[in-house]
C-alpha cells in the first residue's frame, strides 16, 4: 500500500522542528511544540497564513470554528492540500484589533480550556457513577459489571447500571 506509517504522520521528527524566530514569545510554545510556519500576507491587509505540520482536520476544523467565535475575525478557513500529506494550512483575516497570530493564540487557549473542562467533567461523572454502584458488585467482569453485555438484559433497568446508562 501507498499510504506512510501512521506513526510517521503525527511524530515529529528531529529535523522538523522548524527554528524561525518570533516576535511573540507566547508562539514559542506552539513553534518548539508543533512546527508551524507562519506566512504573512502581503496582498490582504491584516492577513496571515499558517501551516501546521503533523496535524490533520481534527484540529484544523476545531480551530476555524473557534476562530469563527471571535468578533475580530473576518476570515478563518483552512485545507489540507492531501491526505497523505500530514499538514493543513489556516488562513485567518482579522478587522485589525488584533493580528491573525494573537487571535489564533487565543482560540488555542480558549480550545484548551474547553478540552480541559470536558475532561474534567468527564471524570468527575465517572467516579460519580462508580460510587453509585453496589458495594457487593463484582467489577472483574468482562463488561466491567455483574449486568450482562454492557447492560442489555434483567439488570439494565436497576438502579446501579452500567456505563452506558451514563
Amino acid at each position: 500500500m501507498n499510504a506512510p506509517n501512521r506513526f510517521e504522520m503525527f511524530t515529529l521528527a528531529d529535523g522538523e522542528r522548524l527554528q524561525v524566530p518570533v516576535l511573540n514569545c507566547s508562539w514559542m510554545f506552539l513553534i518548539r511544540r508543533y512546527s508551524i510556519e507562519v506566512i504573512e500576507d502581503t496582498k490582504i491587509p491584516n492577513a496571515a497564513t499558517f501551516k501546521v505540520v503533523k496535524q490533520d482536520h481534527t484540529l484544523a476544523n476545531m480551530l476555524r470554528a473557534q476562530l469563527l467565535s471571535n468578533e475580530a475575525v473576518i476570515f478563518a478557513g483552512y485545507k489540507v492540500p492531501h491526505p497523505l500529506e500530514p499538514y493543513f494550512i489556516i488562513k485567518v483575516q482579522t478587522n485589525g484589533a488584533f493580528t491573525p497570530s494573537q487571535v489564533l493564540l487565543d482560540a488555542c487557549n480558549a480550545l484548551i480550556r474547553m478540552i480541559s473542562d470536558i475532561k474534567q467533567q468527564f471524570t468527575t461523572k465517572f467516579d460519580l457513577r462508580a460510587l453509585e454502584t453496589d458495594a457487593g458488585e463484582d467489577m472483574s467482569g468482562p463488561y466491567g459489571s455483574s449486568s450482562r453485555y454492557g447492560g442489555y438484559g434483567g439488570e439494565a433497568s436497576r438502579p446501579g447500571g452500567d456505563y452506558m446508562d451514563m
